[in-house]
């Protein structure tokens, strides 16, 4: 436990003692006091003082509210008032909400006992009609109403975690997923870099005259340890492949095709206009497949997550050494927890491939309405 909630469970216990205390001495909210006020007033001042460990163990402390009370009604008889029954229905919240369901349940029946030693204890029920017997049945319900709230609250927060831990895993294996893409893609633009040069030096091998051994020799030597890298490549990307992937037969996509991947968002409903600015150059292949990628996952959470989207706006900005990407659009953001949180994977996937490359990734609502989606991503020095 924390000093905070030892503060609480002290000053709860202060409170209801003081209460207590009240109603011993003076008799307020007491319908009957029984016996001498004085062993009304300690057996309050105990009970109250047991609920400062009511979180240690919570059993243990209605349990001995319940064995002090009931030396005392045995004793003396059994008082009426609230100061009596509201140690015990606090020590029954607190069993049924910091306990499992199955240890829970003792908190109900000692408090169905508390509640049937009050009563059968009290002298004044000695003479009571069958009517007014049934009546002492209310006095039962705050000790149920204790529970069930207890009840009520711990399944909540255990609910609430329960979501939170789920939406943690979803996010972790978007994570994975994503990293797992990025790593299969950059292997094949690897792979493909690494055939380029293993057929290049296998042409220039053959140019070569008969009198360059050396560097024949050394040619070979550049052809074999490439094709021994595009085997392993070919491995380790079918180690990364999940099951049930085709294999990607097609070139990796580029900004290039942007104006393509613009026609196809039109046909699916959603209007797309592209703007580049600056000096177009030509990327490193693994950086030009990152780019594409972010404009496709930025164009992708328009369509899918924005209510009443008119249209998105591609701006393409290359700088001297930088290129800065940006998605925005005109539409509101969801109120479905589960597209959100899908929406939130894929801007964790978007965080992954931007780190890959040392840039930085920025997506927040427009001031004016809408959400955009920037991207900035070092280029390297001409």
């Amino acid at each position: 436990m924390t000093r905070r909630n030892w503060a609480f469970d002290i000053s709860v216990a202060v409170v209801v003692g003081v209460l207590g205390q009240l109603e011993a001495w003076w008799g307020i909210n007491s319908t009957h006091r029984q016996g001498p006020l004085w062993a009304q007033a300690l057996l309050y001042a105990v009970t109250a003082g047991l609920l400062v460990f009511r979180r240690v163990s919570p059993l243990t402390c209605q349990g001995a509210i319940l064995v002090v009370s009931a030396a005392e009604f045995a004793t003396f008889g059994s008082p009426e008032g609230n100061g009596v029954a509201l140690p015990s229905v606090i020590a029954g919240y607190t069993v049924a909400r910091r306990l499992d369901l199955r240890r829970s349940w003792w908190g109900l029946a000692i408090g169905g006992v508390f509640w049937l030693l009050w009563s059968t204890l009290d002298p004044t029920s000695a003479g009571a009609s069958g009517s007014e017997r049934l009546l002492t049945l209310l006095w039962l319900s705050p000790f149920v109403i204790a529970w069930l709230l207890g009840t009520l609250v711990r399944l909540t927060l255990q609910n609430r975690e329960q979501r939170r831990v789920n939406t943690a895993q979803r996010a972790v294996q978007a994570v994975s997923e994503e990293r797992n893409r990025i790593a299969r893609e950059l292997h094949d633009v690897i792979g493909h870099s690494v055939s380029v040069m293993t057929v290049q030096a296998a042409a220039v091998r053959r140019r070569l005259t008969p009198e360059q051994a050396v560097e024949r020799e050394a040619l070979e030597t550049v052809e074999s340890v490439g094709r021994e890298a595009l085997a392993e490549m070919r491995r380790m990307v079918g180690v990364l492949r999940q099951a049930g992937d085709d294999p990607d037969l097609e070139p990796p996509p580029g900004l290039d095709q942007l104006d393509r991947l613009a026609e196809k968002f039109r046909t699916a409903g959603l209007p797309v206009t592209v703007e580049v600015t600056g000096a177009s150059r030509e990327l490193a292949p693994g950086l030009d497949l990152t780019a594409y990628r972010l404009v496709q996952e930025g164009l992708t959470n328009t369509l899918r997550h924005a209510h009443g989207a008119q249209g998105a706006r591609v701006e393409i900005d290359y700088r001297d050494d930088e290129l800065e990407l940006a998605v925005r659009d005109d539409g509101l953001p969801t109120d479905s927890p589960g597209v959100a949180a899908q929406a939130s994977n894929g801007l964790l996937g978007m965080r992954e491939r931007v780190a890959v490359y040392g840039g930085s990734l920025l997506a927040r609502p427009r001031p004016e309405g809408g959400f955009e989606l920037v991207a900035t991503l070092p280029l390297e020095s001409r």
